[in-house]
């Protein structure tokens, strides 16, 4: 049976393209020229990323296991 995951990912301008991660999977990073193959390559690095957890016998890290804090620090 088919389970959905839902992940944070983060895209950030790099050079003449972008650069995409999702936090909570370690080591998970990604490139694209445009804003658009970012998000597909983010997609499939996830898909992948999963895929092999699950060969591993691992389960999957889960959003809800995260806290999302921002800090505002003055120098």
């Amino acid at each position: 049976m088919a389970k959905t995951y839902t992940y944070r990912t983060i895209i950030e301008k790099d050079g003449d393209g972008f650069h995409g991660f999702v936090p909570l999977l370690s080591g998970l990073h990604t490139t694209g020229s445009t804003l658009e193959e970012t998000k597909r390559n983010l997609e499939d690095a996830i898909k992948c990323h999963l895929e092999g957890l699950k060969k591993d016998g691992i389960t999957p890290p889960l959003e809800q296991d995260t806290m999302e804090v921002i800090q505002t620090i003055t120098l």
